[in-house]
């Protein structure tokens, strides 16, 4: 039986006594969950239509660019409780016509979820690992020592990761048991966004995870993406609408490789370091960051055409981590 089948076949009261959720109630959770979608719905930021490919595979970039996951929302003692739900697995994942790679991964995903909260905001994390190995979730943040996610939740077992959602930017999560490179590297990784009690100003928002895969484990990665396909955005650019504010939240986790930058074509961006920032630090077309580094950009495109993002350490876009915007004329 599987962990979302588990969950939908226990009731309340099992799940209580088994001490996979708290005694306070999942009342409302859809409701509140429809209510936050339909908030969103209501921000006027034009989204161009896109077809998602099915893939049986562990990766679907266009599903994973804008997909943000704000849990099962219930109201406890007064204050906003996001639940998340997530599975340790095992899956293959086809990088490219002759290599396929084996994934440790979440909700058969690579990167996981992109958990999203807003500061205050209690979060709570249950975690049941089916992928054969030891593996745990470390949330970046502030939180509780004993919700660090350094303890090793072995196969079959259960963990549940509660705390504050603070303070707000743009964090990640991540497999924290050694060596964490490997674990890291075979796709136990998220980003986990915590927004500001004023929310930033409506926009296209989209996330690109940079990650390497050592597919011969001489730790030297041979291959690298942008949201766990190399050179899937290449093939499939994502179009964007012309003027339109673009949000990007871009992490760097490529493991072995101690720095990556990303610059963008024929533009400039703003930098919101870490997404702590509510003013931008800098405006620049190619921004370093180290492993675990993650940031805000802001930008529109005037011009219309297909405009590249890259590294610009060439050897790791040419192995993969490249794609293309394709900036589609304003209807208005």
């Amino acid at each position: 039986m599987s962990t979302s089948d588990l969950f939908k076949t226990l009731s309340r009261r099992q799940l209580i006594q088994l001490g996979l959720i708290s005694g306070t109630g999942l009342a409302g959770s859809l409701l509140g969950l429809n209510l936050l979608n339909q908030n969103r719905a209501n921000r006027k930021v034009i989204v161009p239509a896109i077809d998602i490919p099915q893939t049986k595979d562990a990766a679907n970039p266009l599903a994973v660019l804008r997909d943000f996951d704000y849990g099962t929302v219930t109201q406890e003692n007064g204050r906003t409780v996001r639940e998340f739900r997530v599975e340790a697995r095992t899956s293959p994942l086809q990088l490219n016509g002759s290599t396929s790679f084996i994934t440790w991964n979440l909700n058969g995903r690579v990167p996981g979820p992109t958990f999203r909260a807003t500061q205050g905001d209690r979060i709570r994390v249950i975690f049941y690992n089916k992928a054969g190995h030891s593996h745990s979730l470390h949330f970046h943040g502030v939180h509780p020592a004993d919700m660090d996610g350094v303890k090793p939740v072995k196969h079959n077992a259960v963990e549940i990761y509660e705390f504050d959602a603070e303070p707000y930017g743009v964090h990640l999560y991540h497999c924290h048991i050694e060596p964490i490179t490997r674990h890291v590297g075979k796709g136990l990784y998220g980003m986990f966004i915590i927004d500001p009690p004023t929310p930033r100003p409506p926009a296209d928002e989209m996330v690109l995870i940079m990650a390497g895969y050592d597919v011969n484990d001489d730790r030297k990665n041979e291959l690298y993406a942008f949201n766990g396909l190399p050179d899937y955005y290449m093939h499939h650019p994502i179009p964007i609408q012309q003027d339109q504010l673009i949000r990007l939240y871009v992490l760097n986790l490529i493991e072995f490789d101690p720095v990556a930058t990303f610059h963008l074509h024929g533009n400039l961006f703003r930098v919101y370091r870490t997404g702590r920032g509510l003013e931008p630090s800098e405006e620049t077309d190619v921004i370093t960051m180290g492993t675990a580094e993650r940031h805000i950009l802001e930008f529109s495109f005037h011009h219309t055409g297909k405009f590249m993002f890259h590294p610009h350490q060439d050897y790791l876009a040419e192995a993969g981590c490249m794609g293309e915007f394709n900036v589609i004329p304003s209807s208005t």
